[in-house]
């Protein structure tokens, strides 16, 4: 039922993503971009890619000689990326779940996850940030991109409400622990602002 939901989400999620974060020109993603610092012939993963709209950037960050892949568990988001993506030759998209990473130990410079690593659920958060430093290469990072926890407290209150609806509880325990989490599988962990301070960005390294 979950990747049904996702399947059927994918046909208007770019423009309920640029309504709900007020950031329709991407504004945000650019600055993770940005933030990795890549080099012409690296190889980055995105996590739960969702529609794409990471992997572009990435590969004009990376180049002919760079490798991007974008994985996601729903067959319906992955169909939207396809058609962004198709065109580039070393964007791959693969069919798999955050919590299991069908690749090699030490396979990637860098790994990313915009707006979607709370709504990973149950252990399947853990088995991620454990599967994510598998694949990373030695001094490789993680950044994730999430909205930052809103300090009014309504919009606080429905904030936590919006994870608990979409099944996500136990990301509420998460955030309330997230730099020590992190910092168990991660030697260092940083948090930065993205523009508009709506998101924030984890950057997690190996």
């Amino acid at each position: 039922m979950r990747r049904a939901y996702y399947d059927g989400f994918s046909t208007f999620y770019d423009r309920f993503v640029a309504l709900h974060s007020r950031d329709p020109q991407g504004a945000a993603r650019s600055f993770l971009v940005d933030q990795l610092h890549l080099r012409p012939g690296d190889s980055v993963l995105d996590v739960c890619t969702g529609t794409a709209s990471l992997l572009v950037p990435l590969q004009e960050k990376v180049g002919a000689d760079g490798h991007v892949v974008g994985l996601d568990f729903s067959p319906g988001m992955l169909n939207v990326a396809r058609g962004k993506t198709r065109s580039f030759a070393n964007i791959c998209l693969v069919e798999a779940d955050a919590g299991c990473l069908p690749f090699n130990d030490c396979t990637f410079d860098a790994v990313t996850c915009s707006h979607a690593f709370y709504e990973l659920k149950g252990e399947t958060q853990g088995r991620a940030l454990a599967e994510i430093h598998r694949v990373l290469k030695p001094n490789g990072a993680f950044f994730m991109m999430e909205h930052d926890v809103p300090q009014y407290p309504l919009t606080k209150a429905l904030f936590y409400l919006r994870l608990t609806f979409i099944g996500a509880g136990r990301a509420v325990t998460f955030l309330r622990h997230e730099k020590e989490v992190l910092q168990k599988r991660f030697r260092i962990v940083e948090k930065v602002m993205a523009p508009g301070g709506r998101s924030k960005v984890m950057i997690c390294r190996k």
